[in-house]
């Protein structure tokens, strides 16, 4: 952390941070939230830190619905958030290095020699995601086991049955599997569960007061429930915490996810021999962590998935800057929420999103149906209906429900998508995460 410094005779005087933060419209920013929560388009909580300080925090909507009333959500309030616990995990695993208690180029043979390609596949393609190792969230039937606790031998007879996506280092995919065993590993060389090295190795060092390994939701303890939308907020199912482990039990908020990037790049937590191995990447993937681009800056960290709920914490260093959005539900996705509060703060142009649709008869929904391919990608997207909804399905992809957001254009706000369709050229563009596809539908 910089800090300037002027003398004067014998005597120092130090500026305080907080004088040279970013200069920011924090009211255009609570309009944004505002819009957000009065929309029912997201729940959750946002968090700035400059400096190693928390400028701006927010929360919108619920924790929880019981039925004796509505909990509203503050500051406070802790969220799952799912696979951002991969780089405290990933930050943990450098500390046993660091000691001499494991190696990046350790086999995973030492450890679970049971798995598949266990003797080729290294410590450092867990975490990369480059161990070929198939991703057990992926298989469709793990969504009717995932409520229910798993003890470690289970875990390990779910993965070790799996067969191989790939051989070791011929190629990445992102895998939970890498990052379930990475905690078990941690447990077997310290000698203590994953809930205890947390605590030791990560909380006591960055004061970290309300993160930690998750269990059973408790709303009494400012723990927030996770829901869809479907006209209204549903509550969604509870994964069992037993099961994510190491790739994504931690609970925390999102100005503790500040302190936590703000620590471990700040050398607090691993050396700056130890961060700039975890910036190597191969593919899209680092060691525990992603890379993101915002304009001409690039910021790292990691997004989160689990149940309803998801994440996503941004450290810039040519900023001095964390950001980190838990959100326990959403309509309008979450990277474009990021995106905005990213344009505020950095001054950039800004409009506020549109959430009025409109409303279309079945026989004004014909004209858009049809399969449509692209050169730009490998896939279809299907286009049908149900009534007076419009429905796209992309190859192997579940159905999602597009909304009339204006004329010729749909939406499927959760991942940011945007369909412009031509359908005078039987065609349409698909925006998403600043990418444009050009689609045009088959004879």
């Amino acid at each position: 952390m910089k800090k300037i410094i002027l003398l004067f005779l014998l005597n120092a005087l130090i500026i305080p941070d907080y004088i040279f933060t970013q200069n920011f419209d924090k009211s255009k920013l609570d309009s944004l939230f505002t819009l957000l929560e009065e929309s029912s388009k997201a729940m959750g909580s946002i968090a700035m830190m400059k400096n190693g300080s928390i400028i701006y925090s927010k929360a919108i909507g619920f924790s929880d619905f019981p039925n004796s009333g509505s909990v509203k959500a503050d500051t406070n309030t802790k969220y799952r958030i799912g696979s951002i616990t991969k780089m405290f995990t990933a930050a943990m695993i450098f500390q046993l290095i660091e000691e001499g208690k494991l190696m990046l180029n350790s086999p995973l043979s030492d450890f679970f020699p049971s798995m598949p390609n266990s003797d080729k596949i290294k410590i450092k393609n867990l975490l990369n995601h480059s161990s070929g190792l198939h991703s057990f969230t992926s298989d469709s039937e793990y969504l009717t086991w995932n409520t229910q606790a798993k003890s470690r031998t289970e875990m390990l007879k779910i993965m070790e049955t799996k067969s191989p996506d790939f051989e070791p280092g011929a190629n990445t995919d992102y895998s939970n599997t890498n990052y379930v065993l990475l905690g078990f590993i941690i447990e077997d060389i310290l000698g203590v569960d994953y809930k205890t090295v947390l605590q030791q190795r990560i909380n006591s060092h960055l004061d970290l007061k309300s993160t930690y390994y998750g269990g059973k939701i408790n709303v009494t303890e400012n723990e927030s429930q996770s829901f869809k939308y479907l006209n209204e907020w549903q509550k969604e199912n509870e994964t069992d915490m037993s099961i994510p482990h190491g790739a994504g039990a931690i609970v925390s908020t999102p100005s503790e996810l500040n302190k936590f990037i703000n620590g471990l790049f700040s050398y607090e937590l691993i050396s700056k021999e130890s961060l700039d191995s975890m910036l190597i990447f191969s593919g899209s993937f680092g060691l525990g962590v992603f890379k993101f681009s915002y304009d001409d800056k690039t910021a790292y960290g990691h997004n989160g998935g689990i149940d309803g709920f998801v994440s996503g914490l941004r450290y810039f260093p040519s900023d001095s800057l964390a950001v980190a959005y838990c959100s326990n539900g959403h309509v309008y996705s979450a990277v474009e929420i990021l995106k905005g509060a990213l344009d505020i703060y950095f001054n950039k142009p800004f409009e506020f999103p549109s959430f009025s649709t409109l409303s279309l008869t079945t026989e004004e929904l014909d004209k858009y149906i049809g399969v449509y391919s692209s050169e730009q990608l490998p896939l279809k997207i299907t286009i049908s209906k149900n009534n007076t909804i419009l429905i796209a399905q992309a190859t192997n992809q579940p159905e999602i429900v597009l909304e009339a957001t204006g004329e010729d254009i749909f939406s499927f706000l959760p991942a940011g998508i945007i369909m412009e369709f031509n359908t005078e050229k039987g065609e349409f563009v698909l925006k998403q995460g600043g990418g444009v596809f050009l689609f045009t539908r088959e004879k």
